[in-house]
C-alpha cells in the first residue's frame, strides 16, 4: 500500500479507536557486557570486543553483570514498579544471524520490574501510560548488508557481522496497551518516549541517544470500531529511532490500518520497517507468537534475589526525577506549564540547561532555542539536539548581544554561519563583517545623510510627530546593512533634529 492510498487520520478517527503498546530498548552505559567483561567501548575495530561466552563458545559460561541488574532495579523504581524479590533468565530462541549462540539471553514471565506507570503531558493533559514491564536483556551484534540500494538484506549481495554489540545490555520497558488517546495517540506516544527518556538520562543508566541506537522504539498499533472492547490485530513498527518518527510511526499506521479495514481487507500480525525520508512504513516479517521462541529458563545462570535493604537503599539514592525537575526549572525560569511542555517537545530543557550554564540568561538561552534553532531543526526534519551547534556556542551569541557587538538581526546571521559550518560565533562575526556599528562619526554620518535625504520626514519630527523618526532608523539600518546600533540611532536623529526631549514619546 502507497503513501496515495491512505485515509486521512481524521476520517480514521471518525471510525476506529486506536490501541498502541510501545516497546523500548536501553542500552544501559556500562563498562562491560551483560554476561561477560568485554568493552562496550563505542568505536573498536569490527570483532575485536568478543570472547568465547558473546561469540557462544562451546564451554563457555555467562556471569550476570551487577550494576546492570543495579540499573534495571532503579529504572523499575523511577516508573513506578515492583521489584521481584526473585526472577530469572530465560534463553529466547530463533535464528538469530547477529547472535552467533543462537539465542537471546532476556527474561519472559518473570522480569525484574512490573506493574508499574509513567505520567506524561500532552497540551495541559495528564495520561498515565501503564508499564507491563521491564526486564533485562542482551543486544545483538551488527549486521551490514552490502550491495542492495536499501541497505537492508532483501536485495544485497552479501552481509558482514560485527559481533561487538553482541551481549550489550538492554532493558526492555513495555507498556500495557495504551487506550483512550483517541486523536492524541501519536502525541502520546512521543511524549511517553520523551518523558522515558528524560527519565533514563536523569538515572544516569544511559545517555539515551536515539540517533545513536541507545534507545530505541518498537511501536505497536492496532485498531478497532467504536464502541467494540476487543483489540485489533496489531502490528509493530521496529526500531523507530527519534521521538518525531516515534509520532509519525504511530499516524502512518492509523492511516494505513484503517484504509486496509476500510476496505474490507485483513491486517496481519507483522513486523515493519519505518521510513524516515516520507514518515511510512513497509512490511518486514510474519510476527511470531511468545510460544514460537520456545522460551525455556537459562540453565547457566542463577536467579537474581535482590533484597529488600538493597532495593530500598537505590530508592533512597534516586535523583530528583524529570518531572519535578522540571517543575523547578519552570518556576526558576517564569514559564507556563504550556510554555515548558514546548520547550520538553522540543528536546530542548538539556539544551536551555547547559547553555545558561555557560553564562547566558535563562530567557535569552530559551528564545534562541525555541526560536531561530527550533525553526531550524524543524526545517531540516532532524531534531534539536544534532544541530551542528553547541550550547556554549549559543551562550557566546547571547554575550555578544549583550555586550552590543551584535543586534538580533546579526545574532540570527551568526547562528546560521556556525550552522553552516563556518566556525564559532567569533568566527563567523570576523569572517562576515556582522558587528554592530556603533562608532559615533560612523553612526553620525549615516544619520546626517538619512535626514538630508529624507527632508519631508524631518520636518514631520521637528513638527513633533518624533514616531515618524521609525522611518529614518529604517533608512539608517538599510544604509548599514542592519548593523547599526537601533537605539542609539534613534537617540543621535532626536538630538540632530533638536527633540531630544521628546525621545520618551517615541513609539516602540
Amino acid at each position: 500500500m502507497t503513501v496515495t492510498e491512505l485515509v486521512s487520520y481524521e476520517d480514521a478517527l471518525a471510525a476506529y479507536d486506536p490501541v498502541m503498546g510501545l516497546e523500548v530498548h536501553v542500552e544501559l552505559g556500562t563498562k562491560t557486557k551483560m554476561f561477560c567483561g568485554c568493552s562496550t567501548a563505542l568505536g573498536a575495530e569490527p570483532n575485536t570486543q568478543t570472547c568465547p561466552t558473546c561469540l557462544g563458545l562451546p564451554g563457555s559460561l555467562p556471569v550476570v553483570n551487577a550494576t546492570g541488574v543495579e540499573s534495571a532495579i532503579k529504572i523499575g523504581l523511577a516508573l513506578n514498579c515492583e521489584i521481584a524479590e526473585w526472577c530469572r533468565f530465560a534463553r529466547k530462541n530463533y535464528f538469530y544471524p547477529d547472535m552467533p549462540k543462537n539465542f537471546q539471553t532476556s527474561q519472559y514471565d518473570e522480569p525484574i520490574a512490573y506493574n508499574g506507570y509513567l505520567d506524561v503531558d500532552v497540551d495541559g493533559e495528564v495520561f498515565r501510560v501503564e508499564i507491563e514491564r521491564a526486564h533485562m536483556e542482551e543486544d545483538t551484534g551488527k549486521s551490514t548488508h552490502v550491495g542492495g540500494a536499501t541497505g537492508r538484506i532483501h536485495g544485497a549481495q552479501h552481509s558482514l557481522l560485527d559481533y561487538n554489540r553482541a551481549g550489550i545490555p538492554l532493558i526492555e520497558i513495555v507498556t500495557k496497551p495504551i487506550v483512550g488517546a483517541g486523536k492524541k495517540a501519536p502525541e502520546v506516544a512521543k511524549a511517553y518516549v520523551t518523558e522515558l527518556r528524560e527519565l533514563i538520562k536523569s538515572l544516569g543508566v544511559s545517555e539515551a541517544r536515539m540517533e545513536m541506537g541507545q534507545m530505541r522504539c518498537d511501536v505497536n498499533l492496532s485498531l478497532r470500531p467504536h464502541g467494540v472492547e476487543k483489540f485489533g490485530t496489531r502490528s509493530e513498527t521496529k526500531n523507530v529511532n527519534s521521538l518525531r518518527s516515534v509520532e509519525r510511526a504511530v499516524r502512518f499506521e492509523v492511516q494505513r490500518h484503517a484504509a486496509v479495514l476500510g476496505d474490507g481487507g485483513t491486517i496481519i500480525q507483522e513486523t515493519r520497517h519505518f521510513h524516515e525520508e516520507d514518515g511510512s512504513t513497509t512490511s518486514g516479517r510474519v510476527k511470531e507468537e511468545a510460544e514460537d521462541y520456545r522460551y525455556f529458563p537459562e540453565p547457566d545462570l542463577v536467579p537474581v534475589a535482590p533484597t529488600r535493604a538493597w532495593v530500598e537503599e537505590l530508592r533512597g539514592g534516586l535523583p530528583e526525577l524529570p518531572r519535578v525537575y522540571r517543575n523547578r526549572l519552570r518556576e526558576e525560569w517564569g514559564l507556563s506549564r504550556h510554555e515548558m511542555q514546548s520547550v520538553l517537545n522540543a528536546g530542548a530543557i538539556d539544551l536551555i540547561t547547559a547553555t545558561i550554564d555557560e553564562g547566558a540568561p535563562a530567557d535569552q538561552a530559551r528564545k534562541w532555542w525555541m526560536g531561530e534553532l527550533a525553526r531550524r531543526a524543524n526545517e531540516d526534519g532532524v531534531e534539536l539536539a544534532a544541530l551542528p551547534i553547541t550550547p556554549a556556542q549559543v551562550a557566546r551569541v547571547c554575550a555578544l548581544v549583550k555586550e552590543g557587538s551584535l543586534n538580533d538581526k546579526l545574532a540570527r546571521q551568526t547562528i546560521e554561519g556556525v550552522l553552516a559550518g563556518e566556525g564559532g560565533p567569533d568566527e563567523v562575526v570576523t569572517k562576515r563583517g556582522l558587528k554592530v556599528v556603533s562608532d559615533e562619526g560612523a553612526l553620525g554620518t549615516a544619520v546626517d545623510e538619512a535626514i538630508a535625504a529624507n527632508a519631508a520626514i524631518a520636518d514631520k519630527i521637528r513638527g513633533g510627530k518624533v514616531a515618524a523618526a521609525g522611518a529614518l532608523v529604517g533608512a539608517v539600518m538599510k544604509a548599514t546593512r542592519g548593523q547599526a546600533d537601533a537605539a542609539r540611532v534613534r537617540e543621535l536623529i532626536l538630538e540632530k533634529l533638536g527633540v531630544e526631549g521628546r525621545r520618551s514619546s517615541l513609539g516602540p
